[in-house]
């Protein structure tokens, strides 16, 4: 739909001209005379139009010399929602590139978890986003160093350490580059005090910063899925906030998410610094935060049944996840039993075979167990029916050898495949995992119990045949025609067994 909209001119002028926020992070618009880029609703007088090149990146607009305009902050955009809506080998670079892959593993890294060649993916990239991988790394290194200068009272070493820069050095010369500043005056409005002497940057750190998205946004359903599946030691609801522990590549986090007017608030408290950028596009993913609303309620809207619902609480998102692999096998562990005994069966798992953690400022204790500590123990040990403890156990044979891999990078139409040839996955389980762990904003189980009261309560057909083939029409956003269907319930998640 919007795909390659920079290359539109006529259009980006017209959304420039109306300052049109549901645009931001689909595109930049570089201005010649200022040596400035902008998002497409910067306040900013608008220049004329012979002054303005349009990229389809932040990286592209730095890689052509254009700094980020201090008015209007074009890297605080959401995301575009293109690299979470699309399949392809692009945005699953994309969403690779978020989760830190090219920092971690370099070019080399990321093109051999894609399966294709270094050259592939860099020509890929700079053919769409007008700028390679390692471009598109440093402007995310950036943008993680400018939010920590600006909310933070942090020592420039640890940011740079944190923003996964080299150096203090590289920092700066960065920043530099893209801000025209140096990191100090970034810092203006906040005096940062002097840290503590007992402090040190191996002691984990509580940041305290806002998440971006595009309105409108309708939180209950979201929140409220997850506070309902939250399983006791690794989730909780607590203040008006969803809390979590995380298992990172450096270490571990804990973090609480909070629903304000226009913005999600986020306390993220690490072990270590460099996880901070991978924990937020994690948070960023769980809560669906770079998703097009408006594009979405409106081919939902098309259907007369749906329109109402939409017009009612309109922006609803997709309660993902934040561990692929850890979602599938609570799906499994939740297959034929309510919510609460769900919640009861995978917090005895986390008990036994999770790592421990600390959380003075909630009742979070555990991290959830990997598969490496769920393939060594004994299956006997888990209390389960014979033919689900196969399930489960198979489940985590395969992602502890590698034959099933879980992750932003999944490839949705294949993944779910797999998963299908597994013992005791039957459609429900693998569409519950492709709308929630894989992303597929399209999926849609149609076998679903919460799904079918929905449909069966509205006057929509009711068997799984029928209702699928009156879903033709919300595509491709089933997923979220799913999340308006499970809020006509007053128990959006009791699901159907496969």
């Amino acid at each position: 739909m919007h795909h390659g909209m920079h290359t539109d001119r006529e259009r980006c002028l017209r959304v420039v001209r109306s300052k049109d926020a549901r645009f931001d992070g689909w595109f930049f618009t570089a201005v010649l005379t200022t040596g400035t880029y902008c998002r497409p609703s910067c306040p900013m007088v608008l220049p004329q139009p012979q002054h303005m090149v349009f990229h389809p990146s932040a990286a592209a607009c730095q890689q052509a010399g254009f700094r980020a305009c201090t008015r209007c902050r074009p890297d605080t955009t959401p995301g575009s929602p293109e690299w979470n809506h699309r399949a392809d080998l692009v945005a699953r670079a994309m969403r690779l590139i978020a989760d830190g892959v090219v920092d971690r593993e370099g070019v080399p890294g990321l093109a051999a978890r894609l399966g294709c060649g270094t050259r592939q993916i860099e020509r890929q990239l700079l053919a769409e986003l007008g700028a390679g991988p390692l471009a598109l790394a440093r402007a995310q290194r950036a943008q993680t160093a400018r939010l920590l200068i600006e909310t933070t009272t942090l020592p420039m070493a640890d940011i740079a350490f944190a923003a996964g820069f080299t150096s203090v050095r590289a920092l700066t010369d960065t920043v530099r580059d893209v801000y025209a500043l140096p990191p100090t005056a970034l810092r203006t409005h906040h005096t940062p005090a002097p840290r503590h002497p007992a402090a040190s940057p191996t002691a984990p750190q509580t940041l305290t910063l806002r998440l971006p998205f595009r309105t409108p946004l309708t939180p209950d359903n979201l929140f409220g899925h997850l506070a309902a599946t939250a399983v006791p030691g690794v989730e909780e609801w607590r203040d008006g906030a969803y809390r979590r522990t995380l298992r990172l590549p450096h270490g571990h986090g804990i973090v609480a998410l909070t629903p304000r007017p226009g913005h999600i608030a986020c306390r993220v408290t690490l072990g270590d610094l460099r996880d901070l950028p991978v924990a937020l596009a994690r948070c960023r993913r769980l809560l669906d935060l770079d998703a097009d609303p408006v594009a979405v309620d409106d081919r939902l809207r098309t259907d007369p049944v749906l329109a109402p619902l939409v017009d009612k609480a309109p922006g609803r998102r997709v309660p993902r996840t934040v561990d692929e692999a850890e979602f599938a096998l609570r799906a499994v562990l939740g297959q034929q039993v309510s919510t609460a005994a769900a919640r009861t069966h995978t917090a005895r798992l986390v008990t036994a075979h999770g790592d421990r953690i600390d959380d003075p400022e909630g009742g979070l204790t555990h991290l959830f167990p990997t598969v490496e500590a769920l393939a060594a123990l004994d299956p006997a040990s888990l209390a389960m029916p014979r033919t689900r403890r196969t399930t489960f156990t198979t489940l985590v044979r395969h992602l502890a050898d590698g034959t099933l891999r879980l992750g932003v990078d999944s490839d949705w139409q294949d993944t779910r495949a797999r998963l299908l040839k597994l013992p005791g996955f039957g459609p429900w389980t693998a569409d519950v995992i492709a709308l929630r762990a894989l992303g597929d904003p399209d999926a849609f189980p149609a076998t679903d119990l919460g799904v079918r009261r929905a449909a069966l309560t509205l006057g929509l057909p009711a068997t799984p045949a029928a209702l699928t083939a009156r879903a033709e029409a919300w595509r491709p956003w089933r997923a979220y025609a799913v999340q308006y269907l499970w809020a006509t319930s007053s128990h959006p998640i009791n699901y159907l067994p496969d």
